[in-house]
């Protein structure tokens, strides 16, 4: 195999195939290589619908062979040590990658020991996590099966790709309840780590009313710390009117859990990673994509230190700026296309209705549709669970949207 390319791709998913897709129609004859240990690729926002029992879990699964643009070498490793300063990466299996430019894009890292006892009591004694193509479905079997008692939704402090998903599932919850008539024996508590419902006051109005409509119980910077899926109970940390942490404990009898992430450990520990952020994300330009110290780097999707929200909408957005600024750099000219920190974030409030939430680095909506989509509604509902799955496989992995 070559182990010498133009373009070197960390990542096979949204955002590196994306990317090599675009970059092959832009340019053909580049020579790009692309390094995923996966055989599998995941449509991972589906996985909320799948909890729901909206989406079937094998329909978000395919293999990872049929998505590498054609003319693009796949990689069948994982990167272990990146060397920036001899334009290389050293991979688990020892083989060495030479580039002239590297595009890092392998997403963020699911941190499932950093709640106590989780990965002991997951997909079992009532405690589940949509953050798992193995476990999604258990999310369903509990809401359906759910005769009524305590249920508890957690969100982690960290950011976490898609930051709505941990009260997606809680809101469609409660309306089966309600339309299964036992919502008023439910007690719903959302214990979370931000400090609001959602960053954005134009779409936070619209949660704020779901939120009251369905009794729950908030707990804002509440960070949870541990799970015992056996005792039913969660321990979690908030800081009293002193400003002083208190450790505080939920019984429950189901539990949907998010998990904190970070950056992946092999980002973490690399010369890449941003040294002021304690999760270990990328350091980058948040407008170019382009690496604030190794200029023939780029990053892009969950794994950068760009403040915004880790989602597919983002990456949709980054991924021509990174491929216009890559071809720019190649011919020895200075990145000019800017990422304005786009994101979207589709957020059912209950079965067949959605709220489509987008906005920039500002928190300034940024509404695509000519209508107001601080509210809820059935076309977006659809948009959701039958379009953008299609536009996914078909459009947006293929370079084409």
């Amino acid at each position: 195999m070559n182990n010498q390319f133009e373009v070197l791709i960390v990542g096979g998913g949204n955002a590196g195939l994306s990317v090599a897709a675009q970059l092959s129609q832009k340019k053909s004859g580049l020579s790009i290589g692309i390094v995923e240990p996966s055989e599998k690729h995941y449509y991972q926002p589906a996985w909320t619908l799948v909890g729901a029992g909206e989406f079937n879990i094998a329909d978000t699964e395919k293999n990872e062979k049929d998505y590498i643009p054609a003319g693009s070498i796949w990689i069948k490793d994982a990167v272990a040590t990146f060397e920036p300063e001899q334009n290389q990466v050293t991979c688990k299996s020892g083989a060495k990658y030479t580039y002239k430019i590297l595009i890092v894009a392998p997403g963020i890292q699911i941190d499932w020991q950093n709640i106590k006892g989780l990965s002991d009591t997951l997909g079992k004694n009532e405690v589940s996590s949509n953050y798992s193509f193995e476990i999604a479905p258990y999310t369903w079997e509990l809401i359906k099966n759910f005769k009524g008692g305590v249920a508890v939704f957690t969100n982690p402090s960290t950011a976490i790709k898609c930051g709505g998903a941990p009260h997606k599932i809680m809101y469609l919850a409660c309306d089966y309840w309600r339309k299964k008539g036992i919502l008023e024996q439910c007690e719903v508590h959302y214990v979370s780590g931000a400090g609001v419902i959602f960053g954005v006051k134009e779409y936070a109005q619209t949660l704020e009313k779901v939120v009251a409509d369905n009794h729950i119980f908030t707990h804002f910077g509440a960070n949870t710390v541990a799970i015992d899926g056996k005792s039913k109970t969660i321990l979690y940390e908030q800081k009293n009117a002193n400003g002083e942490i208190v450790h505080k404990s939920l019984s429950f009898d189901m539990c949907h859990a998010v998990p904190p992430q970070s950056a992946p450990d092999f980002i973490k520990k690399s010369p890449l990673a941003d040294p002021k952020n304690t999760l270990g994300y990328v350091e980058i330009n948040k407008n170019t994509m382009q690496h604030s110290r190794y200029p023939n780097v780029f990053a892009l999707g969950d794994c950068t230190n760009a403040p915004c929200s880790k989602t597919g909408a983002a990456i949709r957005k980054q991924a021509p700026v990174v491929v216009e600024n890559v071809l720019r750099v190649l011919a020895q000219q200075q990145p000019t296309a800017e990422y304005t920190g786009y994101s979207a974030c589709p957020i059912p409030t209950q079965y067949g209705k959605l709220m489509l939430a987008e906005f920039d680095y500002s928190n300034t909506p940024k509404m695509t549709f000519p209508f107001d989509q601080a509210k809820p509604r059935w076309s977006m509902w659809l948009l959701k669970k039958y379009i953008l799955p299609w536009l996914y496989w078909n459009r947006i992995l293929t370079g084409k949207a």
